[in-house]
This record gives structure tokens, C-alpha cells and sequence, in this order.
């Protein structure tokens, strides 16, 4: 491992941090130590890159920003990717915007609002990249990423750069073709919105923002939603009927304020918000017959 991140460093791929602890790289703000990250400088540094841990069979993972992940307090033995360095944002025409997968959401939607582009208000408040949004297919507010991408630009597997359209990118309730082809990297989204007035897409962002700040803990570190809504019904309420709004374990809590988000209150571990998580799990399924469906994922937990 050593004579592989020395190479990585040679070849000048991209800056490269060492035994870099997981707390700073997840909303959550919990989990081991990473051996390593890089942030590779260009798409041809992150080929580079991943040829390079294929060919020395070491284990690597795309890392946005960490807003949806749950890492367990083990090391991580292998390489995490950043794409920081993807981060370009061009508005092209009258309303399209090309974006690179690393560029913060809530930065794009408020630039997208200042130019009285509309479509994004429901993505002010994700604390996600680009990327890893469209992955996840991130929305909010009866909105999602799929409303508003018109195309992908990947890495495949065989290391091609090509593009997906919207419909190829099959985007579904928190689903997206990228969750169900995790070897295909997302580098760069094309975003078709409208043109609107500047003063009232402004205004929806400032009402949801209030709205947000209302109902939901965002004092404390989370990951926002952890279970999707099943059909017909909202995991914040099954957990709240279920007695558990509140619940404590550790350092982690069932929010008092929402029953759908597990926060870091009191320097929780990875096995704390675990703990809560499987407990409202059981007792959802127990009470109501429903398994909830985790929105995370969870990393290096085996």
C-alpha cells in the first residue's frame, strides 16, 4: 500500500492525504481513520488512478461529501476518491447549466436562482455534491434530481467517458442507473431548468429555508433523512407512533424535533447511530409490518 500511494504522489495525480480521520469527511461526523485520499486533478489523473488500485488490488470508494454514508469506526484500509477538483460551474444558453460532479448543490442552486434560472429551489437546503446527488437522486419537496438533469457524463467501467441521457439515467425515488452500476463514475451534469423571477425563486428558497430550520435538527451533525418514505405513509411518523422520537444511544439520538433523522448530539461513535438505526428498523416492522428502507450507506462494516 505504501509503494502504491508513493506512486500516486510520483505520477502527481492529484494532492493526497494520509490516515485521515473519517469524522472530518461525513456529515455525521463519525467513523475510523481512512488510509488514504486523493483528489485526482482531471478526468485522465482519476483513470490513472483507478487502473493504477485495480492493478494492485486495493479497495477504493468515491467520496462527495459525505452527506449519505455511515463508516464504521474500523480503518479503512483502502483509497478514498474525492472529485473537489471537479468543480466547475458554466451557465450555457438561456438555461442550462454544465456542472462538475465535485461542485456543492446548494451552491449551484443559488447561483442557478441569482440568474432567474428555476428548478433547483428544492435543492437549496442538500448538503451533497452534484455528483453524489444524482446518484442518490436527491430531492426534496415533491422535486428530485431526474426533474431537472437533461445528461450525465460518466466514467464506465472500461474506463470510456460517455453520456447518459435523463432517461438512461432510469431515476426513480432515491434511485438512480448509477446506484445499480456502482463501477460507472459520474463526472459532469448537464442541469435544464427555466427562466423565472429572480425575486420569486429567491423567495421559495428563503420560505424552505425557514421551513427547514423549523422542523428539522440542523444544530446537530446528521445526515438528513435516514429512511425513504414508503408508499403511502412518512418513516418520520412510524418512528415517532413507535415511541422512539427521542431515543438515545451513546452519543446519538432519534431527533426530538424530527423522528427521521439520527443525530450526532453528544460526540456519538459510528456504532451509536448504528444502534438507532437497526432499532427503528425492528420496531417499524414489529409495529406496522413495514421495513423501512435505509437512505445511507454503510461503509467498511463487514
Amino acid at each position: 500500500m505504501d509503494e502504491v500511494i508513493q506512486k500516486i504522489k510520483d505520477l502527481d495525480l492529484g494532492k493526497v492525504e494520509e490516515n485521515v480521520s473519517l469524522k472530518k469527511c461525513t456529515t455525521y461526523r463519525v467513523g475510523g481513520i481512512a488510509r488514504s485520499i486523493v483528489y485526482p486533478k482531471t478526468s485522465r489523473c482519476l483513470v490513472q488512478l483507478i487502473r493504477l488500485l485495480q492493478d494492485n488490488h486495493i479497495q477504493y470508494k468515491i467520496l462527495g461529501n459525505g452527506s449519505n454514508l455511515l463508516f464504521s469506526e474500523k480503518p479503512y484500509e483502502g483509497v478514498l476518491i474525492k472529485l473537489s477538483e471537479f468543480d466547475s460551474i458554466t451557465f450555457l444558453g438561456r438555461n442550462k447549466i454544465r456542472v462538475g460532479a465535485g461542485a456543492s448543490l446548494i451552491k449551484v442552486s443559488l447561483m442557478a436562482a441569482k440568474k432567474s434560472l428555476t428548478g433547483l429551489e428544492f435543492a437549496a437546503g442538500i448538503p451533497g455534491s452534484v455528483g453524489g446527488s444524482v446518484f442518490m437522486n436527491a430531492g426534496a419537496y415533491k422535486s428530485d434530481m431526474g426533474y431537472v438533469v437533461e445528461r450525465v457524463k460518466v466514467l464506465t467501467p472500461d474506463f470510456k467517458i460517455i453520456n447518459l441521457e435523463n432517461k438512461e439515467m432510469d431515476f426513480h425515488y432515491r434511485s438512480s442507473f448509477l446506484q445499480k452500476h456502482p463501477d460507472y463514475i459520474c463526472l459532469e451534469v448537464l442541469f435544464k431548468l427555466q427562466k423565472g423571477k429572480k425575486e420569486a425563486i429567491e423567495e421559495v428558497i428563503k420560505e424552505r429555508r425557514q421551513r427547514r430550520i423549523d422542523s428539522q435538527p440542523l444544530e446537530y451533525p446528521s445526515a438528513g433523512s435516514v429512511f425513504r418514505n414508503p408508499e403511502g405513509n412518512f418513516a418520520g411518523k412510524l418512528i415517532e407512533d413507535s415511541g422512539l422520537k427521542g431515543k438515545t444511544h451513546g452519543g446519538a439520538m432519534i431527533s426530538d424535533k424530527h423522528a427521521n433523522f439520527i443525530v450526532n448530539y453528544n460526540g456519538a461513535t459510528a456504532d451509536d447511530v448504528k444502534y438507532l438505526i437497526d432499532l427503528c428498523r425492528d420496531e417499524v416492522r414489529k409495529n406496522y409490518d413495514i421495513e423501512l428502507k435505509v437512505e445511507q450507506e454503510f461503509v467498511n462494516w463487514e
